[in-house]
């Protein structure tokens, strides 16, 4: 039951990172920023976050779902985190690419960690898709199975997350497109998600 429970965790957060959002967008800004290896960095250090807060919300799930209020404010961070993003990926359209020897580690580690911590869609994803699971025995929560299951999580973010800095590469590689271009792009999406969001919060909420 455990290797299920592992796979099963696996499978259901790379699926869960496939649509467009802020976090494969900012591997994808990352990758063809400041290389595949600073992409990586960032989807490790993004994955061990996941990771740790996946095996929390797996065990405090009904008190996750309680608050409201708490889910709210998340949600509001995250216009401000799209809005953000956005204008870094637009004024890094404007800059000349660095060498990708000049681009220091700690700068992706400190962007995977924070966005692991503001990602307040994770919060519906496990406390939903979690309970969801484990009601159909899908993934075991006895002995080491929120262990197993955090850690499976964990990869399964950072496949998707590398897989998207790859396509990035490719993209810019394949079609010669500028990195003054591909920043442009994704300033545009995220400008996109944080209207989207806004518009979800004030009228469907």
């Amino acid at each position: 039951m455990l290797l299920l429970t592992f796979f099963v965790a696996i499978v259901v957060n790379f699926v869960g990172y496939i649509p467009i959002g802020n976090i494969n967008l900012t591997a994808m800004q990352i990758s063809i920023n400041k290389g595949i290896k600073q992409a990586t960095i960032f989807a490790t250090s993004f994955a061990l976050v996941e990771g740790l807060f996946t095996y929390i919300l797996m065990r405090f799930a009904e008190w996750f779902v309680s608050e409201k209020d708490f889910l709210s404010w998340l949600e509001w961070i995250m216009v401000g985190i799209f809005l953000l993003m956005g204008t870094i990926a637009y004024f890094q359209s404007k800059k000349e690419a660095k060498p990708m020897e000049d681009v220091k580690k700690k700068d992706s580690i400190r962007t995977g960690i924070i966005l692991g911590v503001f990602n307040p869609m994770i919060i519906p994803f496990w406390t939903i898709g979690g309970t969801y699971l484990i009601a159909n025995n899908w993934i075991t929560t006895a002995g080491f199975g929120l262990i197993v299951f955090a850690i499976g999580a964990s990869i399964g973010s950072f496949a998707c997350l590398y897989l998207f800095g790859r396509f990035a590469m490719y993209i810019q590689n394949k079609f010669s497109f500028s990195n003054k271009v591909i920043n442009r792009s994704i300033a545009i999406m995220f400008f996109c998600l944080a209207i989207f969001q806004t518009v979800r919060l004030i009228l469907f909420k």
